[in-house]
């Protein structure tokens, strides 16, 4: 039912911010337990949480990244974003946004994700 779409640029110059957004369909974002997740792979990586934003607005952080990210959302449009601050190669991955949730009778799980967009960071 729930989709997930990621968007933003998929070049992002060293020392820039990395911006992206994550527009949720057919459910909305203040749907009670619900926690809007930011996820990423670097390349020959596993998946590395980055952070994350509750139904009501409380943001989760990493703490290695906690110092240069940010996760907002807009309500209104059903949207969520990720701003990543200070970018260097490193931070080359693709980014997932994800539905995490809790459900009664089940752990914790991220049930929905979006396909994924390819940032790298590159002069």
């Amino acid at each position: 039912q729930v989709q997930l779409q990621e968007s933003g640029p998929g070049l992002v110059s060293p020392s820039q911010t990395l911006s992206l957004t994550c527009s949720v369909s057919r459910e909305s974002i203040t749907t009670d337990y619900r926690y809007w997740t930011w996820i990423r792979q670097p390349p020959g990586q596993g998946l590395e949480w980055m952070g994350a934003i509750s139904y009501v607005g409380t943001t989760y952080y990493n703490p290695a990244l906690k110092s240069r990210t940010s996760i907002s959302r807009d309500t209104s449009k059903n949207q969520f974003t990720l701003q990543l601050n200070s970018v260097t190669p490193r931070d080359t991955a693709v980014y997932y946004c994800a539905r995490g949730q809790y459900s009664s009778g089940s752990y914790y799980s991220f049930s929905s994700w979006g396909q994924g967009t390819q940032v790298t960071v590159s002069s």
